[in-house]
């Protein structure tokens, strides 16, 4: 909600400054509609041109993140530690077999189950048991494992990036699209060069509506969403690396304890649980 707030407080300081300069919003308004028919629909066909159906879904998704921000709080890291300590532990205690329930069926798992935001994420679910099932296979080299999930990770980051590259491609052709708008309403003021210098200035006036709307709108909209959304997916990612944290600080020999604090270390600073917090939260976890 801060990126509408933000978008909110740009177009008061531009139309208020506008207007308290001396600025009159009739010519502004009378042409905005059918400027932005050009500038957002060129923008509109562009971005169908160059992506597929799934893409543009995925853009749709993008502004749903911008609205939402990063979906994992402060609370969904204490449990994802939480839940990789109890599955390293128990990988250490009983063996690697004595995670078998728990991988093949985590809906059924007690221990995913003590955790029920982290069991409705099934990309998180998955991921934590496809590396576990990997494992029980012999697969067993850390340096293996954290090689393939970092290519996983990447390949993850690079298809949710999508729709920020594509918000910022849209707003990198807004302004050439204002100009293409602008230059369409010069045309149309020399269509009516004979009439009076007043009816002129304002046909220019609305010409150049097209450039202001234009400029407005890659600088002032999608510029600052596409950042906004890069944002929000870098920040979700550092869930997976810290996944990826213990699981391989596990496979390196490493105590739960010390594994599941190598993951907090990667918690963005803000979100970050103390190690007090997570020590407390560790000791009330029952192990089955």
């Amino acid at each position: 909600m801060i990126s509408l707030a933000g978008l909110a407080f740009l177009l008061i300081c531009v139309f208020g400054g506008y207007v308290a300069a001396g600025g009159h919003l009739d010519i502004i308004l009378h042409a905005l509609p059918f400027e932005f028919a050009i500038i957002g629909g060129s923008a509109i066909g562009t971005l169908v041109m160059s992506n597929s159906i799934a893409d543009l879904k995925h853009v749709g998704g993008g502004f749903g993140k911008i609205l939402k921000g990063a979906k994992y709080t402060r609370q969904d890291y204490m449990d994802l530690l939480s839940l990789l300590y109890y599955l390293v532990r128990l990988a250490q205690t009983k063996g690697p077999m004595a995670l078998e329930p728990h991988i093949e069926k985590p809906e059924d798992s007690a221990a995913f189950n003590k955790f029920p935001r982290i069991a409705q994420d099934h990309h998180v679910v998955h991921l934590i048991c496809d590396y576990l099932r990997m494992v029980g296979m012999n697969a067993d080299d850390p340096h293996q494992i954290e090689d393939v999930m970092a290519r996983e990770l990447k390949k993850v980051k690079e298809e949710e990036m999508h729709p920020s590259h594509a918000m910022q491609s849209m707003a990198d052709a807004l302004p050439a699209l204002g100009i293409v708008a602008a230059v369409m309403g010069v045309i149309k003021t020399m269509g009516s060069i004979d009439q009076p210098p007043a009816v002129l200035g304002r046909l220019i006036g609305g010409a150049l509506v097209g450039t202001f709307l234009g400029v407005l709108l890659a600088y002032g909209l999608m510029g600052p969403f596409a950042s906004r959304l890069k944002g929000v997916v870098e920040e979700e990612s550092k869930f997976f690396e810290v996944i990826r944290a213990v699981l391989v600080a596990h496979l390196h020999g490493n105590a739960p304890q010390v594994a599941v604090e190598t993951g907090r270390k990667m918690v963005p600073s803000g979100l970050m649980p103390s190690f007090q917090d997570l020590e407390q939260a560790l000791q009330d976890l029952q192990i089955g």
